[in-house]
């Protein structure tokens, strides 16, 4: 038996795509490290993760591994697990979405916090984008939504994206995953059942765009 048999029974002859497929991913946090370990999982093989931080105590209700690794770069840890991920250890903003060659990669999955990266990666990579909105200080997983941008609602973070792109003149669509949960503190909490889900969720619109392409 391989550990792929039974993503195989589902995908068929599209699980090709998914060894073929080069995936970037942006932030290994709370939602990134499951989406991470999702697409791992799954098949996909070519999988680059970007990210600048180190774990420490706070990441452990939500992170995947971080409990083994406090005060350890986040990448470089990731990569003990995951050997044939290729690493950047690079803060993500609008300079550094700016200057990065985006071209070589399939898909760009958005799990960072910081706003103006945000805009600068949906202007630059609507076309294989797949952006993820606030996912802390809520409890109900089952609220969490895929739509296209427009649709999205429910999350003051999104609205204020939302809101920046149209001064921009931005009309284009693009994938995002939000929760129309309100928060339920000012604070900075966080449930793993929802940021989880968030993750787990941008790895399932991932490989649906994968295993629909040409």
């Amino acid at each position: 038996m391989s550990k792929y048999d039974r993503i195989k029974l589902i995908l068929k002859e599209d699980f090709n795509k998914l060894e073929d497929a080069n995936i970037i991913l942006l932030g290994v946090g709370g939602v990134g490290s499951f989406c991470l370990d999702c697409l791992y999982r799954s098949g996909v093989k070519n999988i680059t993760i970007v990210d600048f931080d180190s774990y420490d105590a706070s990441n452990q209700n939500r992170q995947m591994w971080s409990e083994l690794h406090e005060n350890e770069v986040k990448v470089e840890a990731l990569k003990e697990h995951y050997p044939e991920l290729k690493i950047i250890n690079k803060r993500i903003d609008d300079a550094w979405v700016a200057a990065f060659d985006f071209e070589p990669y399939d898909i760009v999955l958005d799990a960072i916090d910081d706003r103006n990266a945000k805009l600068a990666l949906a202007q630059k990579c609507y076309k294989k984008l797949i952006s993820s909105f606030g996912s802390a200080k809520r409890l109900d997983p089952t609220k969490v939504q895929v739509d296209d941008i427009w649709k999205s609602y429910g999350d003051k973070f999104g609205s204020k994206i939302r809101y920046e792109l149209k001064k921009r003149g931005f009309k284009k669509k693009y994938k995002v995953i939000f929760s129309s949960e309100e928060v339920l503190t000012k604070e900075k909490g966080s449930f793993m059942g929802v940021t989880a889900t968030f993750g787990l969720t941008m790895c399932a619109e991932a490989i649906k765009k994968i295993s629909t392409s040409p």
